[in-house]
């Protein structure tokens, strides 16, 4: 599986819209990854070397993205202390925002997989060292009828079990939660057959992911470009069989899904996934309608810290 597209050093520090140097934390008190303590030591860290920082806790759903979207927003840097559903709930937000602040993030969702993609640290001393250095990379993302993702766009079966697991178990058994419901969910489904078209180039399949990072699910690689790389990928499955799915895993696994027979994994500008009947879809591990789908990666980028 070669890779196609030019990686993107790292940026140097750029002037910012606001020069105030201040840090705003932001993070849902009622997510099972809350850690009050840990917040705190990073603020206070952050705050013996003279960086203002406020930890604000949100109060329902869509607030982190009516923060980001906010004109007045007078931060430097904008921390979310979630998982990838907050950072994807953050960039729906920056799409409005004129000139978005650095974005950090302090994994602590369920799912934490852009956290996996740049190596972000986990402890309080090295995630406030990691503000304080001001070492940004852009983060690209793709765009899926209107909305911004950072890792993945996908139709199918992932989507399915991201439509059906309820909050109430994600929350009491985590990921664990997700396996429970694809084998709920497996034992009884009938797929439906996907169109996937790719800058004019029609692929069938039964599961279709585009990809604008390296890794799926957590450690597990299925596209060579990443988070900070411009462009995306297109990952089509043909089949999704239990015979198939079992072959497709232990591709993943291994870290050959792109050698596995019936699977195809190419480079796009401009995509589209359509079927003949309603397909489940998600959006960064998040409940996202269903198909039709049209893809495009955004001619935008956030600047995100990196270690």
């Amino acid at each position: 599986m070669s890779d196609t597209r030019g990686a993107a050093p790292a940026e140097p520090r750029r002037p910012e819209p606001h020069s105030n140097g201040k840090v705003l934390i932001m993070a849902n008190p009622t997510s099972g990854g809350y850690d009050a303590p840990f917040l705190q030591d990073v603020r206070q860290r952050l705050e013996r070397q003279g960086r203002s920082t406020e930890i604000r806790l949100t109060q329902r759903a869509g607030e982190i993205g009516e923060t980001c979207a906010d004109p007045a927003l007078a931060v430097q840097t904008l921390v979310v202390a979630g998982g990838d559903g907050s950072i994807n709930e953050a960039l729906t937000g920056f799409q409005d925002h004129p000139a978005p602040p650095q974005l950090a993030v302090i994994p602590t969702g369920t799912a934490n997989v852009l956290a996996l993609e740049l190596s972000l640290p986990r402890t309080a001393a090295a995630v406030a060292e990691m503000i304080l250095a001001q070492k940004t990379k852009p983060l690209h993302y793709g765009i899926a009828n209107g909305r911004p993702f950072a890792l993945m766009a996908s139709a199918g079966f992932d989507a399915e079990v991201v439509h059906g697991v309820p909050l109430s178990l994600k929350r009491r058994f985590g990921k664990l939660a997700y396996v429970v419901t694809a084998i709920r969910i497996g034992l009884r489904r009938k797929s439906a057959p996907l169109d996937v078209t790719l800058d004019g180039e029609h692929f069938s399949g039964k599961f279709a992911v585009a990809c604008n990072a390296h890794r799926y699910g957590g450690p597990f690689v299925i596209s060579p470009g990443g988070a900070t790389d411009p462009g995306l990928y297109m990952l089509v499955l043909e089949r999704d069989d239990p015979w198939s799915s079992i072959r497709y895993t232990m591709a993943l696994l291994s870290g050959r899904l792109h050698k596995a027979k019936g699977a195809t994994v190419r480079p796009f500008n401009v995509a589209s996934i359509k079927a003949g009947r309603t397909v489940a879809a998600q959006v960064d591990g998040d409940p996202f309608g269903a198909t039709p789908l049209e893809i495009q990666a955004s001619d935008k980028t956030v600047p995100i810290l990196v270690p």
